[in-house]
Formats: structure tokens, C-alpha cells, sequence
């Protein structure tokens, strides 16, 4: 009966919301949902917190299996070509505006010349914020995945990013999904990370979740592929809500998927920030996952901003690592801007 209720409530909610997006789309395409979904939208963005200020940020909706997603779109200033996109995904509890202030990413973007997408998970598809990546069974994670791709077709189509570079990443949850969806869709991504994450496979409902979470559950081994996106892995040592184990078993699966081998483990450190161990898997000399597990972080975005929720200040700039790895995958273009 609960579930028949939430179920009902989530298709009510669906019609009063996006009823104008469903016609706009039957008359008039991509531009006429794009003023419907600004109309439709209007009042709840006004009680939705602040952006950074810098740079240029829109707001809009995108349809896919999964009903409509909000989401919250950077463009460097000037743009006058087509740009790399990075597609970020919050945790739980977090929505676009608050995972854009803690990561900081816009300043990065408006220096390295690339577009940010901050999809926004919606609290009646799950109460916390959180993408369902775990909801296999139910092909809940499957419906989302699909909405998340529809967004960033609706980015390259209307706001000029370009389809041949595209990356993705997420924290906790977000990091979860980020690798559903590249896994999913291998010929989308050049480059996918995982910030305190649980590996695709490891769980199919909200209790196996749970179990993966703390270590309890190993990923499902991947048939042999050879073109998944690169990986890169950051995880804290501390993290006391996504153990460590996680992010380990994550690099493993896409190593073992290619073939690759690790390399010896180094010690990475800047100045003051927390010291990370960076272990290399490759397979005949190619890059297939990198793991950063940075030492005494807890479940925090590291280097995040201070003051901000699920943010470590005192962590290597975890915004930074994601862009130079993703600048790699796309060729040399931001490179300069990333070592900075």
C-alpha cells in the first residue's frame, strides 16, 4: 500500500509540474520546453539558494525516463565556440546550488575554458536528495540513467557543449551514479570519477546499498570491455559512511575489466594539505584507473570550500585532480589551465 501511495504521488506530482513541458514537447521541441520549463520553474527557483556569482549560470529542466530532472548549467564567460563538459553529481542531502559552492568548480571552469552541468536529484524520487543508483532491481537506477543522459544531450544541443568531451564525476551517491552511467554508456564519456563512491554491481536495493557502503559487499565482476571510460578514484582513508574498501574495489573492477595491472603506489603531498597515495592501473601502458586515497579524510568533498557542508578545506583539491585527469582524456586543450 505505501509503495502504491508514493508511486501516486510521484505520477500526480509529475502532471502538476511538467504538464506544460509534456504539450511544449508535442507542439514546439526542444526550444518551447526550455520557456515552459522556466515558467513552470520560476517560483521554486526563487526559494532555491544562490549560485557563486561568477560566470554565467542557467537554470533548466531536461525530460527523460525518469520524469524531469532540474539542472544548474555553468558557461565561462565569452564562449564562443564549443567547449569540454563536466557533468557533476551531488550526494545526498546536497542539491546543484550546494555541491557548486562546496567543489568550487565554476572558478576553475571560468579559468580552463569548460562547462559545468549539475543535475539535481528530485526529494519525491528519493526523500534524501540521493541518485538511485543502487534501485537495479527495480530499474529505477536504469530510468535515471537515461534522464541524465537526455540532460546532457539538451546541454550540447541548445548550449554548444561538445559532444566528443564529456566527463563525469559525483560525490558519495553522485560518485555511485557517475559510474552506473559511464558504465552504461561507455561511448558517452572520455573520463568518469568517483569521490567517495561505491562501485556499480556491489548493491540492488536500499539495504544491500547499506551493507555495500560499509565494505560488506563486493562488485559484481564486468565482462571484458576495452572501451570504458577511464576511472579515477578519490577516497578518504577515514571515511566512516563509504569505507575506504570501496573506492579499492572500484579501481579493481575497471582494472580487471581491461587487463590492467597497478603500478607502485606513490606518495603525493602539496604544502600543508593532507598527503594521498596514488596507485596507477594500466594495460600496455594505457591508463584504465587511477586511486587517490587521500590520508585522515572523512566522507567530505576534499579540498572543498570551508564553511561548507561535506567539505574538506585541508584535502588536495579533489575539483582540480578531476579536470586535470578529464583534460587528459579530451587532449591538451585546458591542460595549461589545470596545472595552474
Amino acid at each position: 500500500m505505501a509503495r502504491r501511495i508514493r508511486k501516486n504521488l510521484w505520477s500526480s506530482s509529475i502532471q502538476r509540474t511538467l504538464g506544460a513541458l509534456t504539450r511544449a514537447t508535442l507542439r514546439r521541441g526542444t526550444r518551447a520546453v526550455l520557456k515552459a520549463s522556466k515558467t513552470a520553474l520560476k517560483a521554486q527557483s526563487r526559494r532555491r539558494p544562490a549560485l557563486p556569482p561568477t560566470g554565467n549560470w542557467i537554470t533548466g529542466a531536461a525530460m527523460g525516463p525518469a520524469g524531469a530532472r532540474r539542472y544548474r548549467l555553468f558557461k565561462p564567460p565569452g564562449q564562443r565556440t564549443t567547449l569540454p563538459l563536466l557533468v557533476m553529481l551531488h550526494g545526498c542531502d546536497q542539491d546543484a546550488a550546494g555541491f557548486a559552492r562546496s567543489t568550487r568548480a565554476q572558478a576553475l571552469a571560468a579559468r580552463a575554458g569548460f562547462m559545468l552541468l549539475f543535475p539535481e536529484q528530485e526529494r519525491l524520487a528519493n526523500p534524501q536528495g540521493c541518485w538511485n543508483w543502487f534501485e537495479t532491481r527495480s530499474g529505477r537506477a536504469f530510468t535515471e540513467a537515461a534522464s541524465l543522459i537526455a540532460a546532457i544531450d539538451q546541454v550540447c544541443e541548445v548550449h554548444g557543449a561538445d559532444r566528443a568531451r564529456v566527463a563525469i564525476a559525483g560525490m558519495s551517491a553522485g560518485a555511485s551514479m557517475a559510474a552506473f552511467v559511464a558504465l552504461h554508456y561507455p561511448d558517452r564519456f572520455k573520463a568518469v570519477a568517483m569521490h567517495s563512491g561505491v562501485a556499480p554491481g556491489a548493491a540492488h536495493s536500499t539495504a544491500t546499498a547499506l551493507g555495500a557502503m560499509r565494505g560488506r559487499r563486493a562488485p559484481a565482476p564486468l565482462a571484458s570491455r576495452t572501451q570504458l571510460p577511464p576511472l579515477l578514484v578519490i577516497q578518504g582513508s577515514a571515511d566512516l559512511l563509504v569505507r575506504a574498501s570501496n573506492g579499492r574495489a572500484a579501481a579493481q573492477l575497471w582494472a580487471d575489466a581491461a587487463g590492467a595491472l597497478p603500478g607502485k603506489a606513490r606518495t603525493v603531498q602539496r604544502g600543508a594539505r593532507r598527503a594521498m597515495t596514488v596507485v596507477d592501473f594500466k594495460q600496455r601502458g594505457k591508463g584504465v584507473a587511477t586511486l587517490c586515497e587521500v590520508a585522515g579524510l572523512g566522507h567530505a568533498w576534499s579540498g572543498g570550500a570551508a564553511g561548507q557542508p561535506h567539505g574538506d578545506p585541508t584535502g588536495p583539491d579533489a575539483t582540480r585532480l578531476i579536470w586535470a585527469f578529464a583534460a587528459r582524456q579530451f587532449g591538451s586543450v585546458g591542460q595549461s589551465a589545470a596545472k595552474q
